[in-house]
């Protein structure tokens, strides 16, 4: 069976900065470290943050822990394509297949374990969670259908979020008066009290969804004028 790989489209504002970093750690890694191994390692990193999230119900200080477990995720989930490629072992049927379901899967755990936390109403969290599904479903049918695969949008890319979400993590952990933050909103006759969190959130799932709509429309577009109607 046969794959035509995708040409990776990625323009984030770390993409040059980073590339270097995982070709240097890649070529460091002990031949007991397997690209398998390292995907592992980022699903772990993965069940840390969604646990790190979860326990700030038990204390804030939880909150390094997700922390941690994002650098751990970038370390394993970043680092096993490079050293696949960095080794010339790559398997692309099965790397795309491996790689694609278990970001899905990462991500599902990280926004459960957010929306089991007092920082985040458990429905924005879902917000977000299914604004990326329909992203990643995007994505992966562009790499069908036109060769590319787009890993970064307006810049941002997964490494870039990680950032931003540790950073939040940080002021969230330090500061009780962000924590305490609670902005009343009213929708459809339901009372919400919204963390700084929840802001965010809203504010993350507002800019994801537009993305996606854009890029539906545009490809929409252009698919129909490569594929008309039949006369």
């Amino acid at each position: 069976m046969e794959i035509k790989q995708a040409e990776r489209i990625q323009t984030s504002i770390l993409n040059g900065l980073e590339k270097k970093a995982l070709v240097w750690l890649a070529q460091r890694q002990p031949r007991w470290v397997t690209p398998d191994f390292l995907s592992f390692i980022g699903f772990c990193g993965s069940l840390m943050i969604a646990t790190g999230y979860a326990l700030t119900r038990i204390s804030p200080s939880f909150l390094w822990l997700a922390t941690v477990g994002l650098l751990v995720n970038w370390y394993g989930d970043s680092l096993d394509g490079t050293l696949a490629r960095v080794r010339k072992i790559q398997r692309p049927i099965y790397g795309y297949y491996l790689d694609h379901c278990l970001d899905c899967i990462n991500e599902m755990l990280m926004f459960i374990g957010l929306g089991l936390s007092p920082l985040m109403d458990m429905r924005i969290s879902m917000l977000i969670l299914i604004a990326y599904l329909l992203l990643t479903v995007n994505v992966s049918v562009n790499a069908h259908l036109k060769g590319q695969f787009r890993l970064t949008y307006a810049k941002i890319g997964p490494t870039e979020f990680r950032i931003i979400a540790a950073i939040l993590n940080t002021v969230l952990v330090c500061s009780t008066a962000v924590r305490s933050v609670r902005v009343p909103l009213e929708i459809l006759g339901t009372g919400l009290s919204l963390t700084v969190l929840d802001i965010c959130g809203l504010v993350i799932f507002t800019i994801i969804f537009l993305m996606y709509l854009v890029s539906f429309f545009t490809d929409a577009k252009g698919y129909a004028g490569i594929d008309p109607p039949k006369k």
